[in-house]
């Protein structure tokens, strides 16, 4: 690995899709990810919801952002956006 790969990488971040953009600076993003029943064996489909904090709104609704955590902004802010992996949202106001 290259010096610059591992200053790239932020501790704790995660990839996930912009599901509400409804509110000023705040987007709801969800994680989709697969766990494995404890008795069963079975992989179920789990959902993880996150509301963070988009300073500048950068991400709409269907992109894939890449979001890290950080100190509690309000009683549900607690991870910000890192950056927009992929835009992927119909309708783009810019």
């Amino acid at each position: 690995m290259s010096e610059n790969a591992t200053a790239d990488k932020i501790k704790g971040a995660r990839v996930g899709t912009v599901e509400s953009e409804s509110r000023d600076k705040t987007r709801k993003v969800v994680i989709n990810y697969l766990a494995k029943h404890p008795k069963y064996g079975k992989y179920i489909k789990r959902r993880t919801v996150l509301n963070i904090h988009d300073e500048g709104n950068e991400s709409h609704t269907g992109d894939v952002v890449e979001v890290a955590p950080c100190r509690p902004i309000s009683k549900t802010k607690n991870w910000k956006l890192v950056r927009v992996v992929e835009q992927r949202s119909a309708l783009r106001l810019d």
